[in-house]
């Protein structure tokens, strides 16, 4: 399979943030996929997810939040992810071998897509790996107003022992935000996906993870076909 590569300079604001668009042969779906707060956009996690991803012959998109562009350690505020994911997105749609367009983000990035949604950002689906859904051991601290509002369709793939959102207090926000949104577990995985006794690198963890969204995406495609 032949996957074409380009790298991009995407303007957000004043200044440009980096990505890298892969798009294997007869794609029909782009998957834009942000980092989390910690990494940035080439992680071994990312690369092997989205490697994963145009193997099942979906195109993907990989790009930087201003601050990682910067070699700052401390995340973007809201409105400047919000702002980097719509302009990013707006890049991506405008390529007329697109096809339905959707947004993906490892925590931070995944939680700022979903607030872009929000604010009215065209995209054809979410999928979050590891909602950070409330800080570590303070659940009485939601981050889920905006979700509810929300009518795409929304995967939630989330491990077992994620202490961002353990099992029972993601689920309870899926029902809420209705039929479109599916949470989907892990197994022993932890907010990196990592589980106890598999001596798994960074990029075959995150390849793991392509077959269940794969699988999520090309449902929710065939459902509006």
């Amino acid at each position: 399979m032949q996957v074409d590569h380009l790298d991009l300079s995407i303007p957000v604001g004043e200044g440009h943030v980096s990505a890298v668009l892969f798009r294997p042969d007869g794609a029909d779906v782009t998957v834009v996929v942000a980092h989390g707060a910690g990494t940035g956009m080439e992680h071994p996690f990312l690369t092997g997810f989205t490697g994963a991803l145009n193997d099942g012959g979906a195109a993907t998109l990989r790009f930087n939040f201003p601050y990682r562009e910067a070699g700052k350690k401390f995340p973007d505020r809201a409105p400047v992810a919000v702002e980097t994911w719509k302009a990013v997105m707006a890049t991506v749609a405008e390529r007329d071998d697109a096809g339905p367009v959707w947004a993906c983000g490892k925590s931070f990035g995944g939680r700022m897509a979903s607030m872009a949604v929000a604010e009215g950002m065209p995209a054809a689906g979410l999928v979050y790996l590891g909602y950070p859904l409330h800080p570590p051991g303070k659940p009485e601290k939601l981050r889920d107003e905006h979700l509810y509002g929300l009518t795409l369709p929304m995967l939630f793939l989330q491990g077992t022992r994620d202490t961002f959102a353990l099992p029972g207090e993601l689920e309870p926000v899926a029902h809420r935000i209705g039929p479109n949104a599916r949470v989907e577990r892990i197994e022993g995985g932890n907010h990196s996906f990592e589980v106890r006794g598999q001596k798994r690198t960074p990029d075959v963890i995150g390849a793991g993870l392509a077959e269940p969204v794969l699988r999520f995406i090309r449902d929710a495609e065939a459902g509006r076909s």
